[in-house]
């Protein structure tokens, strides 16, 4: 539900405030809008799907291996079209990239979520590597995996915070309804990637396996 808020509010945003979006337009802020609209909904909302699936899809773990993996490459794609269309953004209106933390940060995430996607298929899926490999390489992958949508959920609050800064540099009122609306956004994925963390991190079940009560005899 907060991320499928987050989703609205960026849309309502982008759309409704921004002018909407486009792939080709006279106005390249309307391009721009892309950005924004799939970056969250695939390198936050997808991706978090998809870190979530070990612990909700019920079925066998090959099953939820093949969900994790495709919802991670679609985050993947989306993210690399993201970026594009700020690229492109900036391209045509004549501005400078990656001059920014947000941009250097956000270049160096979707690499790095792309190693360790690549890592993920070729150890874990096809060809697949040896068990010891497999069970040596496994708590990485997830202190990577998590570190790096760490990372994303960093780059999309300095996304956030960086074109608010400029749109207020441009007049927009600091407390009016825009500026109220995207603070609120920030605050929504700030919060929804803390519960997506929270429940990775956390044990699928209260007893450990192999765990069974001491019987006791009267």
């Amino acid at each position: 539900m907060l991320g499928l808020a987050a989703i609205l509010l960026v849309l309502v945003w982008c759309i409704y405030f921004r002018g909407g979006l486009a792939w080709e337009a006279t106005n390249k802020s309307h391009i721009f809008n892309l950005h924004p609209v799939l970056m969250l909904i695939g390198f936050i909302f997808i991706a978090s799907e998809a870190i979530l699936a070990y612990k909700v899809l019920p079925g066998d773990r090959a099953y939820k291996k093949s969900v994790h993996l495709s919802l991670q490459l679609v985050a993947l794609v989306l993210g690399i079209i993201g970026i594009y269309t700020a690229f492109k953004y900036h391209n045509e209106s004549g501005i400078v990239n990656l001059y920014s933390w947000h941009s250097w940060l956000g270049l160096g995430t979707i690499c790095l979520f792309a190693i360790q996607w690549f890592v993920g298929f070729f150890v874990f899926f096809y060809p697949g590597a040896a068990d010891p490999i497999k069970a040596a390489i496994l708590p990485w992958h997830v202190f990577f995996g998590v570190l790096i949508y760490l990372f994303a959920i960093a780059t999309a609050e300095l996304g956030f915070l960086e074109k608010l800064t400029f749109l207020e540099s441009s007049g927009l009122y600091k407390y009016g309804s825009e500026a109220m609306l995207v603070n609120f956004t920030a605050m929504i994925v700030l919060i929804f990637g803390g519960v997506v963390i929270l429940s990775a991190i956390l044990p699928s079940e209260l007893e450990p396996e192999g765990y069974h009560p001491v019987s006791i005899e009267p």
